[in-house]
């Protein structure tokens, strides 16, 4: 009598690297001065900076990460830099 052939082992998944919470300011440049913070009870995300205190707030859902709010304090601090420009 022959031997039973094992399963093969799937393979081990792969980590996920944690995501930053803390940037560099847009407006002092400071490296790391920016936080986010997520306010799941109200759906409201707010980044500020710790140096210059600007700050910025934006609605969010399930799935925002800190990275979506910068991301989305830099594209707005970007429109308004545009229509400054257009405007001149």
């Amino acid at each position: 009598m022959g031997k039973r052939k094992s399963r093969a082992k799937p393979p081990p998944k792969k980590r996920m690297d944690k995501l930053d919470t803390v940037f560099s300011c847009p407006f002092c440049n400071h490296g790391t001065s920016v936080e986010c913070r997520i306010d799941m009870k109200n759906l409201i995300g707010e980044a500020s900076c710790r140096i210059c205190q600007e700050s910025f707030s934006t609605n969010v859902t399930a799935l925002t990460e800190a990275i979506d709010i910068y991301s989305e304090w830099i594209d707005e601090c970007e429109r308004v830099n545009n229509q400054e420009d257009e405007d001149a």
